[in-house]
């Protein structure tokens, strides 16, 4: 791409608050006005001035502005010139939610990574796939519409505005061509078509189950979204309510999102919290008769899961879920009154609160019992909320002797508790359920004639197993703790769902693929009904519409799909964005398919990489996409951590408390400290003016609340973008939590101004700098070629020997600098396709070595000798070092010790050196 021919530009020192504010698109008066607002402005934009090692802040607009007007990172489609003999590498970033508060610094982490992968793919001749979309469906914008009136869609459109202005700001190398947002009826076109795709299969169905339901916000909330019983978003409170509801039938591929983990190149601890969350185990379902207390037959069977059927003779009570379907009719009158209290109580409470171990366990007794199949004992049912309606059958057998929640429980409502599982030494706690494996005993009755005695837990298992089977009181069971997706909310900012009701009979009907999409109606009131009916039910001339095919009058469903449907598909989109009569073009899928670098936060490390994965199994069972996982190679990036703060202690009294006082800073009051105000001393930190008082130095996640948020646009205006990037990658490993550091980009920034002025030259005194560089046609000497290809062999190295390819190698990391030192360099294209160098194998081998030389086994230097230097050449270049000969000087030497490439050990005669 040939650069346009311009006048030679001049940098001048302009105040980089200001200069950022020019191409952010701020008059210049309200620019100068956002810098009068430090108490002294001048002095403010002096320091400015004296931070700013090269003129960034007139580099990086003009190179973003070249990038853009020239399409420079645009990926051409198959058939439009893109190349597909070369390798491909698709590097993608997921999917950010726009937000109003736009990025912190801790955002561009994982972008910029991806861009310098990307941009280093390129330079070695791949085809880069590197797109940037927007998942901007879901509950923040509903609820901002709700508080100010302003539609969803506006604050939307604003706020991506905001993001993509801020990501260009940073010289990101996305093709935006490719651009997608989930809100767009281009899009959930494809969403909607992919749920038609699922109802078809069986995937989709209608189901009435407890959810998670906010009167307030008027929706339901995943379990992720409800803390300790109130919205997460908003803090209001929570309830359990059954309601009809769409589900996905995730679970009909439990155990082929399990097996294909182990392809995958993702971090161990993801893949286990993935497969922890499926939680695959083996077990058998048991049949409980329920009696009243004289044993007669009430008619009912309880069946529970569990995973050790060879402790069913330690089973000494059961325990159902409060919104087990039977309980009503297990609860006698008697108790009818205190079982609804605490149902109503439970009903308030998420699950992640109501299975925390550490919360103590509550229950009360339905008034009935059920019978031990093994032991012909009547045992009383109890109802408890660590039992789970969605997990197994919403009923458990309780074993005390063998089961810490079960154990606790027994001790607290005084149950008994009869030991069946002996440790393989005999060695346990008797005030403790011992859990593990072991030699059965206590196991065993002659009425039923079921004998496990003396048996090793499994082989007992299997047994019971058996017996359970062969008499009709069960039978052998898989089991899954992942739930079928619950995939409807009721929200107006979501995708609608592509069915209608008939109303003469409220016969579901989907709509054919031809009326897709169907787009979400204009509203100007998006408040919860009361009712727990959605928003759109309000949009009466959208809800009320005629069957396509009869004509009869019908209703559309008014519940909306959830945020994780968009980002369940959005990287095969970025494949083929503009197709309009197909989700991806198989072509195209083949090619690009599947990611290879998929880089974002670990909290989206189960949900939406299981979705993700469901959807695409799904897709690949159809034939849409050709490979069975969606993203190769998984990597999450960690937290950017706000600056170190400094807290120090004052008693009632005014007086500084060091803080390794101990309980005596029970009560003093805290009080920040500034960092000019404090040292370092060893591994703590003390008052500078009292040494004696120490400190608690610690860093916060960054957050509005804490005052600690670093916008990236403060960052690039001081400092420019290539120190915002560079500074991040040298910060730590990019999958480690690392602390902010204002001084740390600082040093950053100075390298780079020293790279410009290693190139470019020192400035003129005018404070512009000449065209050109101070680069000369000389053909560079051995010693720059070794260290230049070592830098190439290791490339977060800072050579400065040989110009043009060090500025490749800087390319990545620092693109706009780079990118105006290869044009002064004489370069009429972009470097953006440029050979990245290789490293020569010739220039990486050491022709010379650092040798320690000894004096009677003691260092006292080092000297630098040709490799296969000699020992006497060896001896006579240390006797001529100036810090060397001190110590040789008229000594008498009595033996030398060389070892090549090593070391030299000159033993000195000390007696005659005496005399």
């Amino acid at each position: 791409m040939a650069l346009t021919t311009h006048p030679p530009l001049r940098f001048h020192a302009r105040p980089p608050a200001l200069a950022a504010a020019f191409h952010r698109g701020l008059p210049p008066r309200r620019a100068r006005l956002r810098l009068c607002r430090c108490a002294d402005a001048g002095k403010a934009q002096a320091q400015a001035q004296a931070r700013r090692a090269y003129p960034y802040d007139e580099i990086e607009p003009r190179w973003q502005a070249h990038w853009e007007e020239r399409r420079t990172f645009r990926t051409p489609d198959i058939g439009e010139g893109l190349d597909t003999s070369k390798p491909k590498c698709y590097i993608l970033d997921m999917f950010p939610y726009p937000s109003g508060a736009g990025l912190h610094v801790g955002h561009p982490l994982g972008y910029t990574a991806t861009d310098i992968l990307s941009r280093f793919k390129r330079m070695q001749g791949f085809n880069v796939l590197h797109p940037m979309g927007w998942d901007a469906f879901g509950l923040p914008a509903e609820q901002y519409a709700i508080q100010t009136g302003t539609h969803p869609k506006i604050t939307t459109a604003r706020n991506i505005d905001r993001f993509r202005t801020q990501l260009k700001s940073l010289g990101f190398s996305y093709d935006w061509d490719r651009e997608i947002s989930t809100t767009e009826p281009t899009y959930y076109k494809w969403t909607q078509w992919i749920f038609l795709q699922l109802l078809k299969r069986g995937l989709a169905y209608q189901a009435e189950v407890p959810v998670n339901w906010c009167p307030v916000l008027g929706t339901v909330l995943a379990n992720e979204e409800v803390i300790d019983g109130v919205s997460e978003r908003g803090g209001y409170p929570v309830i359990r309510k059954p309601m009809r509801q769409w589900m996905l039938r995730i679970t009909s591929y439990a155990d082929r999102l399990l097996e294909d983990l182990d392809d995958l190149d993702w971090p161990e601890s993801i893949k286990e919290m993935q497969r922890n969350w499926i939680g695959r185990s083996e077990g058998a379902e048991l049949e409980f008769c329920a009696v009243d207390q004289e044993g007669h037959d009430l008619g009912a069977i309880l069946t529970v899961y569990t995973t050790r059927p060879d402790t069913i003779f330690g089973a000494t009570y059961l325990v159902v879920a409060p919104e087990h379907v039977s309980l009503p009719s297990l609860t006698s009158e008697g108790q009818r009154v205190h079982v609804e209290e605490y149902t109503e109580v439970a009903a308030r409470k998420s699950e992640l609160e109501r299975t925390e171990l550490q919360k103590e366990k509550t229950g009360v007794f339905s008034g009935s019992y059920a019978k031990n199949p093994a032991t012909g004992e009547i045992i009383p049912i109890w109802v408890a909320d660590y039992v789970l309606a969605s997990y197994g059958t919403g009923a458990i057998m309780a074993v005390p002797a063998h089961d810490s929640r079960d154990h606790e429980f027994a001790l607290k409502y005084e149950l008994p508790i009869i030991k069946v599982v002996s440790p393989p030494n005999g060695n346990c706690d008797p005030e403790e359920a011992y859990a593990d494996d072991g030699i059965m005993i206590n196991s065993s009755s002659s009425s039923s004639g079921l004998n496990i005695n003396g048996m090793l837990s499994q082989d007992a298992a299997l047994k019971v197993t058996d017996w359970v089977e062969s008499n009709g009181f069960g039978k052998k069971k898989v089991n899954y703790k992942l739930r079928d997706w619950l995939f409807a909310r009721q929200r107006y900012w979501g995708e609608p769902f592509p069915l209608i009701y008939l109303d003469d009979t409220n016969e579901m009907v989907p709509l054919s693929e031809n009326e897709l999409p169907l787009t979400l109606p204009e509203l100007d009131d998006f408040t919860p009904t009361g009712t727990g009916e959605p928003p759109l039910t309000k949009a009466t001339d959208w809800v009320k519409t005629t069957d396509f095919l009869t004509g009869g009058p019908a209703t559309r469903e008014t519940s909306t799909m959830p945020q994780w449907a968009g980002s369940c598909w959005y990287y095969l989109r970025f494949m083929d964005p503009k197709n309009s009569s197909t989700l991806v073009d198989k072509a195209k899928e083949s090619y690009w398919g599947p990611v290879d670098i998929y880089v974002g936060g670990a909290e989206h490390s189960v949900l939406h990489l299981l979705y993700a994965r469901f959807w695409h199994k799904v897709l690949y069972d159809i034939g849409v996409v050709s490979t069975k996982e969606p993203f190769k190679c998984l990597i999450n990036q960690g937290l950017i951590l706000g600056e170190v703060e400094y807290t120090a202690y004052r008693d009632n009294e005014g007086r500084w408390i060091s803080a390794d006082s101990g309980s005596s800073l029970a009560d003093c009051y805290q009080e920040k400290v500034s960092a000019d105000k404090i040292t370092k001393v060893g591994d703590h930190y003390v008052l500078k003016d009292d040494p004696n008082i120490r400190l608690n130095a610690r860093a916060y996640k960054m957050s509005k609340s804490r005052g600690n948020v670093i916008n990236p646009d403060d960052v690039v205006s001081e400092y420019g973008a290539d120190s915002l990037r560079l500074y991040e990658m040298f910060m730590g490993p990019l999958r480690d939590s690392k602390t902010w550091s204002t001084g740390g980009i600082e040093g950053v920034h100075r390298f780079l101004g020293r790279t410009w002025r290693l190139v470019v030259g020192a400035p003129l005194p005018d404070g512009s700098y000449k065209d050109g560089t101070m680069a000369t046609d000389d053909k560079p000497t051995f010693e720059q070629l070794r260290v230049l290809h070592k830098c190439i062999a290791r490339w977060d190295t800072q050579p400065k020997s040989v110009i043009d390819s060090f500025v490749l190698l800087l390319a990545p990391f620092a693109p706009h600098l780079a990118e105006e030192l290869w044009f002064r360099l004489g370069h009429s294209q972009s470097l953006a396709y440029e050979q990245f160098p290789e490293a020569k194998d010739e220039y990486l081998k050491e022709s010379e070595v650092v040798l320690p030389v000894q004096i009677n086994g003691k260092t006292r230097g080092t000297i630098l000798v040709d490799k296969e230097c000699s020992g006497d050449d060896a001896f006579e270049k240390a006797a001529s070092d100036e810090k060397l000969s001190k110590y040789l000087d008229g000594k008498v030497i009595k033996k030398r010790i060389y070892v090549p490439g090593r070391i030299l050990n000159v033993i000195l005669d000390q007696q005659k050196a005496m005399t």
